[in-house]
């Protein structure tokens, strides 16, 4: 009689607090996800340009979404390929395999990019652009979890610019990626995804939409007394486009595509063009117009491109972002009457960040300055040379790291460590370097506990190199004395923004610290499918539980 009274007051109580619920229907899910990427945006050009924003773009994602305020890359070196892939598997180099945008194979001792595969044939373009697939990966995707876990019946588009931003997010399973082919203005795909364009991508192409682009100059959407976040137009920081006498606006780059469509990728319409295709890709494979879910990958080149060639202070820079924010909020407006608002989930990040140009730096007397690797390199040579009495002892330095030519030591009769304790020794003295690490020996380093777990993560001992370089905050590998570059472990290349907006994503913000493997198992988590295979990264509660 007591056990009876005692079930009739805890399970009413443990239904009115919900412990016990009913089982829904069916797995809520959107119809539709999709990832932006936005290559070397930094997390600051959220607010450094937001009183020009308009209310429909990045507005309207920071007031109805979720912004995870303090994002970063937990791995070492910050590029376009290692960030895109860690976007969307939630893991680091040292267990994807994508340790840059290329790398020198360990035991061959030939350069790989990212992306190649010979094994493939182009699709509708030229055999170098062409010859591309994501064979190089060795993890899943959560793209390919989605796949997985629909069996099959959702579908996964790629778009961008670069062949890397579209290949390696879409993942080993999808159904279509799509770049841009500089030769002849078109987006084109392999052999890999399919045996010949679609027509509504081959009619894309030929609406000559690319041409129509380049043929427009590029001048400054606001009055240039308005551009009070940027440098003076004329300067000494920015790089010339070629043809030019100076870096002003306008910048006259109209028709110059007598031989290639390269420059479109420098310019603010390479995004124009990205997305205007992307919107067809949707319309194309009819994405979100059923009830399994599927997946839009795209990445937006362009502002990459220009802040290299510019720097991030430029007018250049802040002109194509106030363009951007106009095209994201056209673009929302097209998810919102094909999918439906609040029937999509959209996130929106970066590869990686980019520095101030150090002699911007100087100029305002703060520390900066540059490494260039081909002059060390000669320079790392004669050391090894004047040491030993050998000559070719290291393959090359890249990407902050220094690739030993382990076969011509042995060969030389020397030791390996020995070989790489001498370009160590060498690399510390030279007034650019802050650390200088053996690979082989990172929890012996006297440096941050932070800076080790970053060099562990981004290590791949197939592909990445014997030591590797930490340059003095505001120093970088530099190959011109203009605009930017990025690779570093520094916030100014590691912070980077990480949006959410739509299907059951909260309103608000936090400044917890999460980082940029999260994001893979958080969506994952939001769609209630298993995490992709290398991820290391844990779902941000704030948006899961919902």
């Amino acid at each position: 009689m007591k056990n009876k009274f005692l079930l009739s007051v805890i399970l009413p109580s443990i239904f009115s607090i919900g412990v016990i619920q009913a089982a829904p229907k069916s797995v809520p899910r959107p119809k539709l996800v999709v990832g932006v990427v936005v290559d070397q945006m930094r997390w600051d050009y959220l607010y450094r340009y937001y009183d020009r924003y308009t209310s429909g773009g990045f507005k309207r994602l920071l007031g109805d979404g979720f912004s995870c305020e303090q994002t970063y890359i937990n791995y070492l070196p910050s590029y376009t390929a290692p960030g895109h892939t860690c976007v969307y598997t939630g893991s680091v180099p040292s267990v994807h395999g994508i340790a840059s945008n290329d790398w020198i194979d360990q035991r061959t001792g030939k350069s790989v990019y990212c992306t190649d595969d010979k094994t493939v044939q182009p699709v509708g373009g030229s055999w170098k652009a062409g010859q591309m697939s994501p064979a190089n990966l060795y993890t899943s995707t959560v793209s390919d979890e989605l796949r997985l876990g629909t069996n099959f019946a959702g579908k996964t588009v790629g778009v961008a610019i670069k062949d890397r931003g579209a290949i390696l997010p879409a993942g080993h399973t999808a159904n279509a990626a799509y770049w841009f082919d500089d030769s002849t203005g078109n987006f084109i795909s392999s052999t890999y995804y399919m045996q010949q364009l679609p027509d509504w991508v081959q009619a894309f192409n030929q609406s000559g939409k690319a041409k129509e682009l380049m043929n427009k100059q590029w001048d400054l959407l606001y009055d240039k007394a308005t551009y009070t976040m940027s440098t003076a137009d004329e300067n000494a920081y920015e790089g010339r486009y070629k043809g030019e006498n100076g870096v002003s606006f306008p910048h006259n780059v109209a028709g110059q595509t007598t031989r290639s469509f390269d420059l479109l990728r420098k310019l603010p319409w390479g995004n124009a063009l990205t997305l205007s295709f992307a919107e067809q890709a949707l319309e194309g494979y009819g994405l979100g117009q059923d009830a399994v879910t599927d997946m839009l990958c795209v990445s937006l080149s362009s502002t990459d491109y220009i802040g290299h060639q510019f720097g991030i202070n430029a007018m250049e820079v802040e002109d194509t972002y106030l363009r951007l924010d106009q095209e994201l909020a056209d673009f929302l407006a097209f998810l919102d009457k094909k999918v439906g608002k609040g029937n999509y989930l959209l996130m929106l990040t970066a590869d990686h960040g980019g520095a101030h140009n150090p002699t911007y730096m100087n100029d305002k007397r703060l520390p900066a300055g540059y490494w260039f690797n081909q002059e060390k390199k000669t320079a790392l040579d004669a050391y090894l040379k004047q040491q030993t009495g050998k000559q070719g002892l290291i393959r090359d330095i890249e990407y902050y790291y220094v690739h030993l030519n382990d076969s011509a030591i042995v060969a030389a009769g020397l030791e390996v460590a020995k070989v790489r304790q001498l370009a160590q020794t060498f690399l510390l003295q030279q007034p650019e370097v802050q650390y200088a690490i053996d690979m082989t020996a990172v929890d012996n380093a006297a440096l941050p506990e932070v800076l080790k777990k970053m060099l562990l993560n981004g290590y791949n001992r197939e592909r990445s190199g014997a030591v590797h370089l930490i340059l003095k905050p505001g120093y970088y590998e530099a190959y011109a004395k203009t605009g930017t570059t990025h690779g570093s472990w520094n916030p100014y290349d590691t912070h980077i923004p990480l949006l959410w907006y739509g299907w059951k994503v909260p309103h608000g913000s936090m400044v917890r610290k999460t980082d940029m493997t999260d994001i893979a198992p958080t969506i994952a988590a939001m769609l209630h499918i298993q995490v992709p295979n290398g991820c290391i990264g844990v779902p941000i509660p704030e948006l899961v539980m919902q």
